[in-house]
């Protein structure tokens, strides 16, 4: 009778499709819960003037809201502002707050810490297919749908191995994502021998270290639904995602149908990595570094660090971007100063926490 009392109010905790009594959708005003729910929005607004041709902030603004208050501005600022920097800040935004949430939820999902979206062998997959697509010399839209048709292809396989001889554990599912990246890596590197060496192997290669520079509204318009659909479908699941932290026994006592939870937390994920590297290549440790911020900051509460995840990732992405874009001449891949940044970071984080909110 107390388990029962006892699961009964943990459901009601975990389960309520509101939060608790004055509090909002952070779970109460503070300052920490504003400042990372506007910084996605202020990072873009002083990123997107940084560069050869600056941009001030008010500028910036006036530029944004021409197009409403009718106002004339110099036709240069508004080409390099609407044509050229609004859709790579909204790609980064969508993309770094896309592999963050879906880092977090596959690290909730699996209860393992060092879980990414390339856990399942999502993110290979799509590289493959994107990468064949290239190798044809397809239009973006090709590569898009190649990408996400092969990420969901390793999704599948992977679940069908980790259901072979009815065992269906979450380690299962682990081990035969990673036997999935490795095979489908493999794919990769036959593709890039293949390839002409004079043409289509550097843009393969180039794609593959990842950029947001031929970004575009009419690409964000073909993936962007996507990545947002899914967004959508993991936060809406965060609650859920604190009960599959439980035993699976427990968590079905809850009334919770973990089978059907677990995949479509997995369908989700899986089509955010794919659209994402379907856009701008890989994008290496956003997925993994930033879930880990949001720990730190809020603890294992998958209803505060999901929707951190995503305004923290879109931020730092953006942030990255724009240094890659104008630290040199020549454009920096993203995926380097990624690896660059995060990795040092992620060791302090290690240092600072001892591991143990890792």
């Amino acid at each position: 009778m107390m388990t029962f009392i006892k699961f009964s109010t943990l459901r009601v905790k975990l389960l309520s499709s509101k939060p608790e009594a004055g509090a909002d959708l952070w779970g109460g005003i503070r300052v920490t819960d504003a400042a990372i729910a506007l910084a996605p929005v202020l990072t873009a607004l002083v990123c997107i003037g940084i560069g050869r041709y600056g941009v001030s902030v008010p500028e910036t603004v006036r530029a944004l809201l021409s197009p409403l208050s009718g106002e004339e501005l110099d036709p240069l600022t508004m080409s390099v502002i609407w044509g050229i920097r609004l859709p790579r800040i909204i790609l980064a935004l969508l993309v770094g707050g896309g592999l963050s949430v879906a880092g977090a939820s596959f690290q909730a999902l699996f209860s393992n810490p060092l879980a990414t979206p390339d856990t399942l062998g999502v993110a290979t997959g799509a590289s493959f297919g994107a990468a064949v697509a290239l190798l044809f010399h397809a239009d973006m839209l090709a590569v898009q749908v190649s990408a996400m048709v092969c990420g969901f292809s390793a999704l599948l396989i992977t679940t069908s191995i980790s259901r072979q001889g009815g065992n269906n554990s979450i380690v299962m599912v682990v081990l035969a994502g990673i036997v999935v990246s490795a095979i489908f890596q493999a794919f990769l590197s036959l593709v890039q021998y293949l390839a002409n060496p004079e043409d289509t192997l550097p843009t393969i290669t180039y794609w593959l270290l990842g950029s947001m520079a031929k970004a575009n509204f009419k690409s964000l318009l073909r993936g962007a639904p996507f990545i947002l659909s899914g967004v959508a479908l993991l936060f809406s699941l965060r609650w859920r995602l604190n009960v599959l932290s439980l035993q699976e026994d427990e968590a079905k006592s809850l009334g919770i149908n973990v089978k059907n939870t677990r995949l479509a937390v997995m369908a989700a994920s899986t089509m955010v990595t794919a659209a994402g590297i379907s856009l701008c290549g890989q994008v290496g440790w956003i997925g993994l570094l930033v879930p880990h911020m949001s720990r730190m900051i809020y603890g294992g509460d998958n209803r505060r660090v999901i929707p951190a995840s995503i305004c923290l990732g879109g931020a730092l992405l953006v942030l990255i971007d724009t240094l890659a874009r104008g630290a040199t001449a020549a454009e920096i891949p993203v995926s380097v100063l990624t690896a660059i940044i995060g990795a040092p970071f992620f060791i302090l984080l290690l240092r600072k926490t001892g591991g143990a909110r890792l």
